[in-house]
């Protein structure tokens, strides 16, 4: 997980130097630039992240770029520039998880169910399995479901998705591991 300093009062970029008059400058935290090059660079990763946790283009967008706009907001917070990717991947989840709870309330207030799925016309095989996959996914516990996405959809390392949701190694692989044996029973119940 990065590291964040509190916010500091006003203080200038660069510091002048008390040896010799030169200028010093003092690093800030992550720089526009840098900020630049990785959405350049993660974009689409970071979009397919969402994707994997909600399940409609546009929400995607919004959460992604809600995440940058708040990194770029508190760059000067981020000590460490390299972990600024780590920093917007926490930043996707948790956005993803709050608008998740947002749709859960708007669903409970709605008057009328929605319909569960297309009609049999606009599905195919592959349709078929991947809304049964997502729907055993969602029957998974919060940390199961987000440590399968994150380290076989997004194609993270353990320690990367221990970084990002702020847990264990250890207990990355034992939601990984319970998360896989309970799909595995769901899926195999429906074949």
């Amino acid at each position: 997980m990065p590291v964040i300093a509190p916010m500091p009062a006003a203080r200038p970029a660069s510091l002048p130097s008390q040896r010799g008059g030169a200028e010093e400058t003092v690093a800030a935290g992550t720089t526009v630039d840098h900020l630049t090059e990785t959405y350049r660079a993660h974009y689409r990763s970071l979009l397919g992240l969402a994707a994997l946790l909600l399940d409609d283009t546009a929400s995607c967008e919004d959460v992604v770029q809600e995440a940058f706009i708040r990194v770029h907001s508190a760059r000067n917070r981020v000590r460490e520039p390299e972990k600024t990717l780590a920093y917007l991947r926490q930043t996707v989840v948790n956005l993803s998880r709050s608008a998740l709870r947002r749709r859960i309330l708007g669903l409970k207030l709605l008057s009328k169910p929605m319909p569960d799925m297309a009609s049999a016309e606009e599905g195919a095989y592959d349709q078929l399995e991947r809304d049964a996959l997502i729907k055993a996914m969602k029957g998974l516990q919060r940390r199961q479901r987000e440590v399968l996405v994150l380290r076989y959809f997004a194609d993270m390392t353990e320690a990367q998705v221990a970084e990002t949701l702020g847990v264990s190694l250890g207990s990355v692989k034992a939601y990984g591991s319970r998360g896989i044996a309970a799909l595995r029973v769901v899926m195999e119940a429906q074949a």
